[in-house]
């Protein structure tokens, strides 16, 4: 399903979230060691800039964006190169790839755009869906901490991220990150597959 407003957005250049440099927080993540090359999902993943420098240190990388031209001008900064990393349009909400079994799936502000809470938890329910056993998803969603702002990400609570995702997904860490190009609060949300459900709470009278 075509999705202009996301293609506008690229067409007109007005890309906040576009920096051209790959995201602080995930080149942290990948440096400290916590997750080693392997397959992995980029989810929103623009004009390409994060998997193709993931693929640089040797993961397989496919990313994925609901718009086309995102996509095209990430084909056209991969010019080529001989990296394990392909762009295809895909809208994740309605469908997760069907080549699953992803090690790694990674999302800068995707999760987020959702507005309502069933939307979230189909995102989290197809992450599930597309990961291998022990995989790891690392999602950066706009937070409700932090003063008052007119322009940024959308903001999500720490109660609406845990309803969405616990269902599908164990939290591994959920804590307060500043998303530099906008300087604004986030959740740094690391999630991976689950080995048992999700139990119930227990009243202990």
């Amino acid at each position: 399903m075509p999705h202009p407003s996301w293609n506008e957005a690229y067409a007109s250049g007005e890309l906040p979230w576009d920096t051209g440099h790959p995201e602080p927080l995930l080149v942290e993540f990948v440096t400290s060691g916590l997750v080693a090359p392997g397959r992995t999902l980029e989810i929103g993943g623009g004009t390409g800039t994060n998997a193709i420098w993931l693929a640089e240190r040797g993961f397989d990388v496919v990313g994925i964006d609901i718009s086309s031209l995102a996509v095209e001008r990430a084909n056209a900064k991969l010019n080529g190169r001989a990296l394990s990393c392909r762009f295809a349009t895909l809208d994740f909400l309605a469908a997760p790839p069907s080549d699953a079994a992803f090690h790694f799936v990674f999302d800068r502000g995707c999760f987020h755009v959702f507005d309502e809470p069933g939307e979230r938890a189909r995102f989290a329910v197809h992450v599930a869906a597309t990961l291998a056993p022990s995989g790891l998803w690392l999602s950066l969603i706009g937070s409700t901490e932090g003063p008052p702002r007119e322009v940024g990400p959308p903001r999500r609570s720490a109660r609406e991220v845990a309803l969405a995702i616990e269902p599908a997904l164990e939290i591994v860490e959920l804590r307060s990150v500043e998303l530099g190009s906008h300087e604004a609060k986030a959740w740094f949300c690391l999630s991976r597959q689950r080995t048992i459900p999700a139990q119930p709470s227990i009243r202990h009278d």
